[in-house]
């Protein structure tokens, strides 16, 4: 019985040349290598402008730009940013006035605060859960008590009234304090608080109906920055869930608003990738309008490099 297939015949396919097809990598692209003594504006353009290379410096150009023309540049952050030691980063391009405003999740202020107060944060979870230690440590929850009473008397959200503390209280290290550099600097921060996930909800001194009117208050002052943001940059560093549902939601209540919300620059930092900042951040608040751009890298490394290139290009 014959074969029913055969080898198929290439004698008719058709070709064109090399020199005529459109190509995603070219020899202008590549990596130039490290000269010894060289600025680190060199080093930037020395990077291959292709994938990272290339998205790294859309995002340092994007701050910039937004920067240069007095835009609305929100730093959203999750609370690990502070854990890896990045708070200096951080209030140093707030007191350049690069990042005009902040918004954190509610472990932010627990760890920035204890950095404030002793210079230290992060317990050991596992060790302090199997004998129910674990976030019970007594003057942070005290002192943020003590700041939800304060946001009632001066009705004001939960970043202003901690950030204010602080500075009354004149902390040993409160120059590390995110939250005390807003409220030094008049810069907004803003808290926004999921009852139940931070370790001050599991003590006697904790009032949820305080901590939730500041943190709705919060999350009003939030949107009104956010209906700025037209020309400017959204970065959301390390917050896989609750500052991506935050800032979609902001979103839509401002264009619901009648604000024009159609130009700007999403920029998604972390060092796994998760649906909701690929989804909330990236893809559809600019799916009309703007650029939606996603880096992966641990935060310690890859935010000193956008802050340093974004400070020598602003002179």
């Amino acid at each position: 019985m014959p074969d029913r297939f055969n080898p198929i015949d290439l004698s008719g396919v058709a070709t064109y040349s090399l020199t005529e097809r459109e190509s995603m990598v070219s020899t202008d692209d590549f990596a130039k290598p490290w000269r010894k003594g060289s600025s680190y504006g060199e080093f930037l353009a020395n990077l291959p402008d292709i994938l990272a290379g290339k998205q790294l410096k859309r995002v340092i150009s994007a701050i910039v730009r937004a920067c240069q023309a007095e835009r609305t540049v929100i730093f959203g952050m999750g609370a690990h940013v502070i854990k890896v030691g990045l708070n200096p980063i951080v209030i140093d391009l707030m007191e350049r006035g690069v990042i005009t405003s902040v918004a954190m999740n509610g472990a932010g202020i627990i760890h920035d605060l204890e950095l404030a107060m002793v210079g230290q944060t992060s317990e050991d979870v596992a060790t302090a859960l199997d004998d129910g230690s674990f976030g019970m440590a007594r003057e942070t929850c005290e002192f943020l008590a003590d700041a939800l009473n304060a946001t009632g008397k001066k009705a004001m959200g939960l970043g202003r009234a901690v950030g204010r503390v602080i500075l009354e209280k004149k902390l040993p290290l409160m120059e590390k304090s995110i939250l005390a550099a807003g409220a030094r600097l008049g810069i907004p921060v803003t808290v926004h608080v999921a009852i139940g996930t931070d370790i001050i909800h599991m003590h006697p001194g904790f009032d949820p109906a305080k901590a939730g009117a500041a943190t709705h208050q919060d999350f009003r002052l939030f949107a009104d920055i956010v209906s700025t943001l037209e020309q400017g940059v959204y970065l959301n560093v390390g917050s896989a869930v609750i500052l991506p549902e935050i800032f979609l939601k902001a979103t839509t209540l401002v264009r619901n608003l009648g604000h024009t919300l159609a130009d700007f620059t999403t920029v998604n930092l972390d060092f796994i990738k998760h649906y909701r900042p690929l989804t909330n951040v990236i893809s559809r608040p600019t799916a009309k309008g703007g650029q939606g751009i996603n880096l992966v890298g641990h935060h310690e490394i890859l935010l000193p490099l956008i802050a340093a290139g974004v400070i020598e290009e602003i002179g």
